[in-house]
């Protein structure tokens, strides 16, 4: 979108319109079938389009804006000529198109389609033997079949009579002895700008012009040289009047610090879609999807596609747009980019008939029903409640429902404050009803206007169209606004509307600008580095955000619109600034002088807009005063006798006066300085007038479409050379798109790692991730659905996996013994096996299709995908799918991109790269649904028995939550059991009952896995269950890891990376004290580094974003946790020694302490201290025996992990060490120099400590279950 170059010499570039075109029927060509336009020959020939032909357009060529023959004739007449008898209704209609050129230039363009008599007896013939043909072929099938209804049929016949002949000769029918023919014709104005009341005007009375009974004034020439080159575009901030053929026309443009012109009525958009429509339509835009608008009417096409893509600002779309879709580029809705299309509906034709071939991503919106099919998922845009009242306050002031006004046609009542002056608007195309002309010729200058005026008012009849009045007198003038009050109404509700929205985006964002990374030098590097550069730093961003909006700014700033924002931003550094940009930043501004609010302060408080009056009050003053005058017009030196004017016949007009301007073109542009000049040339580049590209803007838009596809579509020539090189450009864009996601993916992954080398910020959000793989899998919906034969189904994916599945299957029934791959157990230390998973696509969809939670085909693929990326088989399962090559020909077109060999690989292999990361994307996203999940308990045989005669138990637990305590079959170390998905795994519980001869039992470790995603878990155990031995436990809380997995191995996956987050490998001493002497202990220094570490990582763990934190019980309980670090603390220099041959712990040190501060008062030195420190030894004792009173048979070891856990939790060891340290059961059990008997040590212990205190720390149940405080 963003313009390009900067006007070439003298003022060429500041003309108000570049060209003015004539389009119709070619007398020498004759009729010519349009069979780009897909019209059946079941209908009348009446009723079929012909190819039109642009017959004129002035001037020749401008270099600025060369003219593009096929793309205006296409636009100008999207479905051809139409053909009309007398019978018909042969009202002229109104409507404007965009040409966007592939730099993202834009040329506007208004039209007026009327219908002329056809003169040439030749095309008169040839309808007739057309429409004999037709007549006949109809004759002989209706006497086959006297029931069959029939397409030929216009759409005011009812389908059930169908088979009335006399009712298809009377509608349909063409006799050249009995009725007149006609044929459209337009006449249309081609503009740098949307001034689109401007130019509906002008053309309204060019039309008037030519079926008035009298000549124009002058003749028509006059008035198109006016406007072509007489008549300037107004200056910034400043309104201009030119002269029509009859009225004066007034347009504006905005100042440079306003909102960027816009002149299509919001008003209507609103009316059409209705409030809520338009903001889910809205937020859909902003996330990049793909919009499909469909009417019967291309104004409204237009209308709603400009309306939208205006409120956007300060952002701007930047894919493929095309609000007016020509029926002869149908094949674009194949495009497998982000699109904003207008599609014309066939009278009659239901949406059901409407093929499109992709829908995962689509919002459709049908205009004329009022009705929009969303997305399935997509976030909602923030305070989305308080944005719809606050827009519907500003619809109500102007008298418009918010909830829309669709049948505002059909009751003549509701228009009577909405019509313009110029032609009632009744919500089509602005129709003119044909009896109005004619009066206005017979109402000119006739007082009886006002008289009627006055009395439709009285009586309530909607008779507006009679205020067409002649020229006002200067008299008049003063006392009446020159532009007419509802055009002054829409202008005014237009840019309140636009605040409205303007004011969202810049209370949002009012802080992005911290967030802009500048890493270049100067522009040439950042153009030469731009992919490799983050140049926004997206996760402070969002951490920094209000909870409720993260779902939608997630999503937002990785669209391009955001992406071409900032680079703009940065590129601003060296150039002038992005007009857009520039508006914004000093709305930025502004809001900061005005709120003078903390920068870090982030609030989700909803701000209304505050400048809605002075922004209507500047539109206002522009047109009450009028700035500028051009030029009236005036006669040229024409040849005599040529052009003579004939009512309702456009004159041929003389080409040789209309083909260059007057010599002396400079007479406005003179007058302007040279910073004047300046301004305005970069004002042009800004508003879409592509000018003389030079290398470094093809450079620029080089960087600028980055992850971007193929812009625009050309369209003009369509040659089916032109339609494969498009494709081409569709297949490498979508290979593009895929490196640059799955780099992202692996980027932020990787987190701190890639940050060493240098990949860009650290850590990724849950929230971004979700977002990344959302992307991804619309990635692959649209490469599925590129260049697909016949569509079936929402999901191009889903389809192509179940035509797979069941070719499978066949083959399966007949093939009786399916091939796992990788059967053969996965062998532990012990012997003990837990059986390798079967790697199979189709056993993952079965898995997604049992999820009785997923309605939907886009659902379902969705959650393979998730699943398959989880399993580190996406490009795997991928690569099975598509080498069914069979399949893939059936199903897809030669220029697919799944049928593009290379590509295709490179594809899979960029997919391939996401097996380095380990992701949860299936597991953290459906968290209700039912899991099988598998156990494996594995003992150390060498040293026990392999089965105990007790009976044991389980409980896994995770983050989601816990299976409550399973019993162990007996004899079985295996169990599998079902249970809704407990997410990451975090902790296991295994005890026993104690009965029976053989009850001790050395568990090495058990194994978990989920049968569904294949992760598994190992929670490392290593010590005794069992009175009498160890510390005498029958349960214990064991502390999960996951395990690589092995099909990773197996399937030459070697390209991982140590996991997100390290989980202990808890083979936690076979109790440090059981086997002392045996360890190598470690000195004070190291446990002090220990304790130290311990703590750091759980205050790290609390500073992270909370959708960043890993387990807090690995962080207390596993490896280096804070339990173990306290261990070695309570362990150095611990009198262990056997005492009459039993193993003393430290829990027996506590308990003695228990003892003695519940036996004798301490002595301290003043009152308050003695208190605290009572408090202290109550709480202590009181928790220690909550612990030992618990209904669990925990043992000593065990004992000490729950004290130091509910310690933390409450904040108490701190005051419990100093305790400690000082009853006299120390000097008894610890060595004179253990670190507890050192006060420094103690000291700088309570202190580390102490950094814990500011921390909500919320234990998890296995841990403390049981235990009442």
């Amino acid at each position: 979108m963003s313009g390009s170059g900067a006007p070439g010499p003298g003022a060429a570039p500041c003309r108000f319109a570049h060209y003015f075109v004539l389009c119709g029927i070619d007398a020498e060509s004759g009729l010519e079938p349009d069979e780009l336009a897909g019209e059946n020959f079941d209908q009348s020939p009446l009723r079929r389009t012909f190819k039109s032909k642009v017959l004129a357009h002035y001037p020749q060529n401008i270099e600025w804006n060369p003219f593009d023959q096929d793309a205006v004739n296409m636009l100008c007449m999207p479905k051809g000529l139409s053909f009309r008898t007398q019978a018909d209704n042969r009202d002229p209609q109104l409507h404007s198109f965009i040409i966007t050129r592939e730099d993202g230039s834009r040329t506007y363009g208004f039209v007026l389609t009327f219908y002329e008599e056809v003169t040439s007896k030749q095309i008169c013939t040839a309808m007739q033997t057309l429409y004999q043909m037709h007549y006949a072929e109809q004759y002989s099938s209706v006497c086959a079949s006297s029931s069959c209804s029939m397409d030929s049929l216009a759409s005011s016949i009812d389908e059930g009579d169908a088979t009335s002949l006399a009712k298809l000769q009377r509608y349909n029918s063409y006799d050249i002895s009995r009725d007149t023919l006609y044929v459209s014709k337009c006449i249309c104005l081609i503009t740098p700008l949307p001034f689109m009341q401007a130019c509906k005007k002008f053309l309204i009375q060019l039309y008037k012009a030519v079926t008035s009974q009298q000549p124009p004034p002058l003749p028509l020439e006059s008035y198109i040289h006016n406007i072509l080159y007489e008549v300037p575009l107004p200056p910034p901030g400043r309104s201009l009047k030119f002269y029509g053929v009859y009225e004066p026309i007034i347009c504006q443009r905005p100042g440079p610090n306003e909102l960027p012109l816009s002149d299509y009525p919001l008003r209507e958009v609103f009316e059409l879609l209705g409030l809520e429509n338009l903001v889910q339509v809205f937020t859909c835009v902003l996330l990049e999807m793909q919009i499909l608008l469909y009417s019967q009417d291309y104004q409204r096409l237009m209308t709603v596609a400009e309306g939208i893509t205006t409120l956007l600002f300060p952002f701007q779309w930047q894919h493929v747009y095309v609000p007016i879709l020509p029926a002869s580029l149908l094949h674009f809705l194949d495009a497998p980019v982000p699109y904003l299309m207008g599609l014309q509906s066939k009278e009659g034709t239901d949406r059901s008939k409407l093929e499109l071939p992709q829908e995962a991503n689509l919002c459709f919106v049908d205009i004329d029903n009022h009705f929009i099919e969303l997305p399935e998922e997509f976030p909602q845009f923030p305070n989305k409640l308080e944005f719809i009242q606050e827009i519907s306050e500003v619809l109500l002031q102007f008298g418009i429902p918010p909830e829309g006004n669709l049948h505002c046609s059909d009751s003549a009542t509701k228009l009577k404050n909405l019509v313009l002056s110029d032609l009632v608007n009744d919500k089509k195309n602005g129709n003119i009803p044909s009896n109005a002309l004619n009066m206005y010729e017979l109402l000119k200058g006739n007082e009886t206007i006002a008289r009627l005026q006055a009395l439709a008012k009285r009586t309530g009849v909607t008779m507006e169209k009679m205020t067409i009045t002649a020229p006002l007198t200067e008299k008049e003038k003063d006392g009446k606004l020159p532009c007419e009050e509802m055009e002054l109404r829409d202008y005014k509700l237009n840019v309140q509307l636009r605040e409205v929205f303007a004011n969202r985006f810049t209370q949002m964002f009012a802080d992005y600008e911290a967030f802009v990374i500048q890493a270049a030098p100067d522009m040439e590097s950042w153009l030469t580095n731009r992919e490799q550069m983050q140049n926004f730093d997206k996760a402070s961003f969002l951490s920094d955000q209000p909870e409720p909006y993260l779902p939608f700014l997630s999503h937002f700033i990785e669209t391009q619109m955001f992406a071409t924002f900032i680079d703009n931003k940065i590129i601003s550094q060296w150039e002038e600034k992005d007009p857009f940009l520039r508006v914004f930043d000093s709305r930025i501004e502004k809001i900061k002088l005005y709120n003078v609010r903390a920068p870090a302060l982030r609030t989700s408080n909803y701000q209304k807009c505050s400048t809605l009056k002075e922004a209507a009050q500047s539109i206002e003053q522009r047109l009450m005063k009028i700035d500028h005058t051009a030029i009236h017009p005036h006669l040229l030196d024409m040849k005599i006798g040529q052009g003579k004017y004939e009512q309702g016949f456009f004159p041929k007009l003389q080409s040789d006066v209309l083909a260059t301007g007057p010599t002396n073109n400079n007479r406005w542009a003179s007058r302007s300085t040279t910073t004047q000049r300046r301004k305005d040339r970069l004002r042009q580049h800004s508003e879409h007038i592509g000018l003389d590209n030079d290398l470094r803007e093809k450079y620029m838009q080089e960087a600028r479409s980055l992850g971007k596809n193929l812009r625009q579509p050309k369209l003009s020539d369509l040659s089916p050379a032109v339609i494969a090189q498009t494709n081409w450009k569709f297949v490498e864009g979508l290979l593009k798109e895929c490196r640059v996601k799955t780099k992202r993916m692996l980027v932020e992954k990787m987190g701190h790692e890639a940050v060493e080398l240098g990949h860009g910020e650290a850590n990724i959000t849950g929230l971004e991730e979700n977002t990344l793989i959302a992307s991804l899998c619309d990635l692959l919906e649209r490469i599925w659905s590129h260049g697909l034969q016949v569509k079936q189904g929402k999901s191009a994916l889903w389809s192509h996996l179940l035509q797979y599945q069941e070719r499978e299957e066949k083959q399966e029934h007949s093939a009786e013994s399916p091939v796992a791959i990788g059967t053969e157990r996965r062998k532990s230390d012990t012997g003990i096996t837990l059986p390798t998973l079967r790697v199979s696509l189709i056993q993952d969809m079965r898995h997604v299709q049992n999820m009785s939670e997923i309605k939907t085909d886009v659902g379902r693929a969705r959650a393979w995908i998730r699943l398959s990326l989880e399993k580190k088989l996406l490009s795997q399962h991928l690569k099975q799918l598509l080498s069914n090559q069979a399949l893939a020909k059936k199903l897809y077109k030669r220029y697919a991109f799944l049928r593009c060999e290379e590509e295709r690989e490179q594809f899979l292999y960029h997919l391939l790269s996401l097996n380095a990361v380990d992701y949860f994307c299936f597991t953290s996203v459906f968290t209700t649904i039912m899991i099988p999940y598998r156990s494996v308990i594995i003992p150390i045989k060498k040293l026990s028995n392999a089965i105990t005669t007790s009976n044991p138990w389980i409980c896994v637990s995770g983050e989601l939550g816990d299976t409550g305590v399973m019993q162990i079959p007996k004899n079985h170390l295996e169990m599998t059991f079902e249970c809704q998905n407990l997410g990451k795994l975090t902790t296991v519980q295994i005890g026993h009952d104690n009965s029976g001869l053989l009850a001790k039992w050395l568990v090495d470790c058990v194994m978990v896995r989920n049968e569904i995603t294949g992760h598994t878990y190992k929670f490392p155990c290593g010590r005794w269950l069992g009175k009498g031995v160890d510390d005498g436990s029958l349960e214990r809380i064991l502390i999960g890891e996951l395990v690589s997995s092995t099909s990773d191995e197996e399937l030459g996956k070697q390209c991982r990376t140590p996991p997100q987050q390290k989980s202990p490998t808890t083979a936690r001493r076979l109790s440090i004290t059981s086997l002392t002497g045996k360890n190598t202990k470690p000195n004070a220094g190291q446990i002090q580094e220990g304790i130290g570490e311990a703590v750091n990582n759980i205050v790290k763990h609390f500073h992270k974003p909370e959708k960043e934190r890993g387990s807090l019980t690995i962080l207390l309980c596993g490896e280096n946790g804070l339990v173990a670090a306290l261990e070695q603390v309570f362990h150095h220099g611990f009198k262990s020694a056997r005492i009459f041959h039993k193993n003393v712990f430290i829990w027996d040190f506590i308990e003695k302490a228990v003892a003695y501060f519940e036996t004798s008062d301490q002595i301290g030195d003043n009152e308050e201290a003695l208190l605290l420190q009572r408090s202290s030894c109550k709480t202590f004792c009181h928790y220690v025996n909550a612990i030992n009173t618990a209904p669990r048979n925990i043992g000593k070891d065990g004992k000490f992990q729950i004290l130091v856990c509910l310690g933390t939790r409450d904040h108490l060891l701190s005051q419990w060490i100093p305790l400690l340290a000082e009853c006299p059961p120390i000097t008894r059990m610890y060595e004179e120099n253990a670190l507890l008997r050192d006060r420094m040590t103690v000291n700088s212990l309570i202190r580390v400590l102490q950094t814990l205190q500011d921390f909500n720390i919320i234990l998890e149940g296995s841990l403390i279950k049981g235990v009442d405080v």
